[in-house]
């Protein structure tokens, strides 16, 4: 098992859960961050002064999937979270030892 961390644009969140439930993704978690990579913020205007903004508010996801489906879970992300702007997100595959359900007792692939 993988566990896959989207960072995305807020706006695209909704095209990305729907991209990853067509490929049969059932469940993902959700976190409203901020932060910056190359795009490294922007200048606002607010009642005639101007200021920076460091940290841009971004989407993170959190997805745990079965070996055999992470390479169409990056490519259903990539699809629908790009833009091709600066600022598109970053995206971090990463094993995963262990998964329990909670409420079954179930484990492996069967809990996610």
């Amino acid at each position: 098992m993988k566990k896959i961390e989207a960072i995305i644009k807020p706006f695209k969140l909704d095209e990305v859960r729907e991209a990853l439930s067509e490929i049969g993704i059932t469940g993902l978690t959700v976190t409203e961050v901020k932060g910056f990579g190359r795009q490294k913020g922007h200048t606002e205007l607010y009642r005639g002064a101007e200021y920076v903004v460091d940290f841009l508010p971004k989407i993170k996801l959190e997805i745990v999937v079965s070996e055999s489906i992470v390479e169409l879970a990056i490519e259903a992300i990539i699809k629908s979270a790009g833009t091709g702007k600066i600022g598109d997100g970053k995206i971090f595959v990463m094993p995963v030892e262990q998964v329990i359900r909670i409420r079954t007792g179930e484990t492996g692939d069967a809990a996610v």
